[in-house]
């Protein structure tokens, strides 16, 4: 497994890169015009006409199918739109209280290591969650960000429950990436009930709020932003 330094070590731009794009967008963004901005700005990034991008926004109640996607996890087809998505991975939700951030990075800019990317927006994840005092984890079976539930019921192997805080699915081109990140700040969690989230029935999903930590999204966005220089360099505000 790698370290955190070595995370960000693998991360860190290449001197002389320009910053990192960091767009926040109010009101909730329709699915098909996020994949539309982020086919064009993920062209231009590779064409080295664009600096790179993280793109933070909400969007309506909806499914997204991955690549590794099985009809059997999606429950109620007919619950919310559903979408197939080039990302990998499986079923996920996306909705109003879920801080989604697309994440456009070169990694010819960076290093051209799909693992370390990965283990690299997991990190993203859990020094967010560190800032607020909830500890995030990392699993080598299951992508994604978890914490323990001491207070739940132990699992049928005795194990302790845990819940799933963050999902992650990404896709690359020309050695940029796409899609990125979701963290559940406040969202509905029963609507999470209409698939098998990423294709896992053995453990559930939570909230920030869920947690017992009433938060708004200006503030998880701070430390998000924070967290985010700390592994992959400096950002400049769009707009």
């Amino acid at each position: 497994m790698l370290t955190r330094t070595d995370i960000t070590l693998a991360m860190l731009p290449k001197p002389g890169s320009a910053p990192v794009r960091w767009r926040i967008s109010d009101g909730l963004v329709p699915y098909e015009q996020a994949v539309a901005e982020m086919e064009r700005e993920v062209a231009a990034i590779a064409d080295g006409d664009a600096d790179e991008l993280v793109w933070l926004l909400e969007h309506p109640p909806l499914y997204t199918a991955g690549t590794s996607a099985d009809a059997a996890d999606l429950i109620e087809p007919d619950r919310f739109p559903v979408f197939s998505t080039g990302r990998g991975g499986e079923y996920t939700y996306h909705g109003p209280g879920q801080r989604v951030a697309y994440v456009m990075l070169d990694l010819k800019r960076r290093r051209q290591d799909v693992r370390a990317y990965v283990a690299a927006l997991e990190e993203l994840v859990i020094r967010t969650l560190d800032m607020m005092n909830v500890r995030g984890e990392r699993r080598e079976d299951r992508v994604g960000v978890w914490v323990r539930r001491p207070e739940k019921p132990l699992l049928p192997d005795g194990s302790m429950a845990e819940d799933k805080v963050a999902a992650l699915g990404i896709r690359l081109r020309r050695w940029v990436s796409f899609h990125g990140l979701s963290l559940n700040v406040d969202p509905d969690l029963s609507h999470f009930s209409g698939i098998v989230p990423c294709g896992i029935s053995a453990y559930g999903v939570t909230s920030l709020v869920d947690l017992g930590l009433p938060v708004m999204m200006a503030d998880v966005d701070i430390r998000l932003r924070e967290a985010f220089e700390e592994i992959f360099g400096p950002t400049v505000s769009e707009g």
